[in-house]
């Protein structure tokens, strides 16, 4: 099997590509290197430079390489999405427009989207969140990541495109950048290793849901032959507070290091939570990686680097 991967040599895009090429399957990698690293890269996979939104570029790739899947991974993030949401929006809804019609065109049997689930809802109206959560995003970044599903679902309904919309809590693990602004814990990690003060904004009681990035790409695995035309969240259904994620990672370092605390940033909900029900029941995906585990694995590979 052939699979093409935008951003892999990104976060998380590179964790799925080595399970993909560990599986055997054939795997073309397609990302411009703005935020992805060609140390994440696998010597495996056949590798492209290119960008999503060159529309005649990537028709070549698809045309010679013909993937029987698509995962779709690259993406902008929140904070350039704030300062530059012109480039934002081109990214993530040009971009997947110009996939979405290179699929049909090319009769890709899947397309998998990586949707961000914390970007999308902005203040809850509810918790847990459920995939039928109204939808008002807080920033250009959660706008133009859900925009982007709204396509997808528009070709699908049109002209039968099959596509599995995955919807991220916050996923850590070996590789994430901390230079990055997503990846608290990642930052968290980083800092303390330095013996320097991290970031806190606002009071730091603000809760989040964190997801092992092993775990996400089981969840890509399986909505290649699952979970046809519906959106999904990927998270463990776990809510826990900035404050109490700098305990848990400062105990597991055995270090005491006080933090600085800073202003709220724009777009940022207060609390945010997912229900899971729907992915454990029609995938038979659930979370395999404790917090307290995840955190440790990748405290190790951040020393390794």
């Amino acid at each position: 099997m052939k699979a093409l991967v935008t951003g892999g040599a990104g976060f998380i895009g590179s964790n799925l590509v080595d399970r993909l090429v560990s599986l055997n399957h054939e795997v073309v990698v397609v990302d411009n290197l703005l935020t992805g690293s060609r140390e994440n890269l696998n010597p495996k996979a056949k590798f492209y430079e290119s960008d999503i939104t060159n529309f005649s570029e990537m028709e070549k790739i698809f045309e010679c390489e013909k993937p029987k899947y698509v995962f779709h991974l690259a993406a902008g993030y929140l904070v350039q999405s704030l300062d530059n949401p012109q480039r934002d929006a081109s990214t993530n809804v040009i971009g997947t427009i110009n996939l979405a019609l290179l699929c049909l065109k090319s009769k890709v049997d899947k397309i998998i989207y990586s949707n961000s689930g914390g970007a999308s809802y902005g203040e809850p109206q509810s918790l847990p969140l459920t995939e039928e959560h109204p939808i008002n995003p807080l920033t250009p970044y959660g706008i133009s990541k859900h925009t982007a599903e709204h396509y997808l679902y528009m070709y699908q309904k049109n002209h039968g495109l099959n596509y599995t919309s995955l919807r991220y809590a916050n996923i850590y693990g070996p590789r994430q950048n901390p230079k990055l602004e997503g990846g608290v814990i990642s930052i968290f990690i980083d800092s303390l290793l330095k013996a320097k003060s991290p970031s806190i904004f606002g009071d730091g009681k603000q809760t989040r849901d964190y997801c092992y990035v092993d775990d996400v790409v089981d969840a890509n695995l399986l909505a290649m032959e699952k979970g046809n035309c519906t959106a999904y969240h990927v998270a463990t259904g776990v809510e826990i507070s900035v404050l109490d994620l700098f305990s848990k990672v400062s105990k597991i370092m055995g270090l005491s290091i006080p933090p600085i605390y800073k202003p709220s940033r724009v777009g940022d909900c207060r609390r945010a939570v997912f229900d899971i029900t729907k992915i454990k029941n029609e995938l038979g995906w659930e979370p395999k990686t404790s917090l307290e585990e995840g955190i440790l694995k990748t405290l190790n590979w951040q020393k390794s680097k």
